[in-house]
């Protein structure tokens, strides 16, 4: 399936606002590659199909997870949300025909991160985060421009964000993106 029948069909599963973050997501996704040497096309991909299977609910996501022998760990039992990343890795092979294992693992990771990711994992990462239509978040304009010139840096900030404000609501912490923030900030030294 090419990326233009990967749309068609991606906006029949999502909400208009998901679809938009979607396609900008697949656009940051390939301008990063371009920066950082990566293949433009697998990052196109990867970016557009990143929310594939967020238009369920946490329920049907958990039943779902389930019922094909995913596993999901006590953290995403209470936090549904987070099962999108792999089950959307799923869905990507299954129902969009992807089989590169780099797509589906920069699709499984981009919302934890993991330690050590390539390049491809780190921009699906990235964009998500950093895409023109999402709302504003803290120190935005310094993390779009950390990653265009220096993607670990931005890794770092985009975690540290994202765990303290985890600490501040009453969503768990996933241990994956406390273990991804832990190897980038040793390994900037």
């Amino acid at each position: 399936m090419d990326r233009t029948e990967m749309r068609e069909k991606l906006e029949k599963k999502l909400t208009q606002k998901r679809y938009e973050h979607s396609l900008g997501v697949e656009y940051v996704s390939g301008c990063l590659a371009m920066v950082y040497g990566a293949d433009v096309e697998k990052a196109l991909t990867a970016g557009l199909l990143h929310d594939c299977a967020k238009c369920l609910t946490g329920d049907e996501k958990i039943a779902r997870c389930t019922k094909l022998g995913l596993p999901v760990s006590d953290v995403e039992k209470k936090n549904p949300e987070l099962l999108h990343a792999k089950l959307g890795a799923y869905y990507a092979r299954t129902k969009y025909g992807v089989t590169d294992e780099n797509i589906l693992s920069a699709i499984e990771f981009h919302t934890t991160g993991k330690p050590d990711m390539n390049v491809l994992e780190k921009i699906v990462f990235v964009a998500d985060y950093i895409e023109p239509n999402r709302r504003p978040l803290n120190e935005i304009a310094e993390i779009r421009k950390e990653a265009f010139t220096d993607i670990d840096t931005c890794i770092v900030h985009i975690l540290k964000n994202t765990l303290s404000y985890l600490e501040t609501s009453t969503a768990q912490t996933d241990e994956m993106s406390v273990k991804t923030y832990e190897y980038y900030v040793k390994k900037r030294g």
